[in-house]
């Protein structure tokens, strides 16, 4: 459901998040934000260990979840994907 992306940044620069979660995905705001406030949190979290990148998170399709189901899931799937994106396995 999420698509990752990652590119090297300069050594001076943090590592960086972007997200890319489009209304025509999700048409709730409150799920939107949901899905952003998620993957800051994460990226946060692990911020220390990871690489100097500029890393953008993408949602790539329309979930078919419940709301509820969504918004348990995508936790999950945003910590894998940063934890890819930053070169460690998942």
């Amino acid at each position: 459901m999420l698509v990752g992306t990652s590119q090297p940044a300069d050594a001076d620069t943090p590592a960086r998040l972007g997200l890319v979660v489009p209304k025509r995905l999700l048409r709730r705001a409150s799920m939107r934000n949901a899905v952003k406030r998620q993957a800051r949190e994460a990226f946060r979290l692990k911020a220390a260990s990871l690489p100097l990148a500029d890393m953008v998170l993408r949602l790539g399709r329309k979930p078919s979840l419940t709301a509820a189901e969504f918004k348990r899931g995508v936790r999950r799937e945003i910590d894998v994907l940063i934890s890819r994106l930053a070169g460690g396995s998942a």
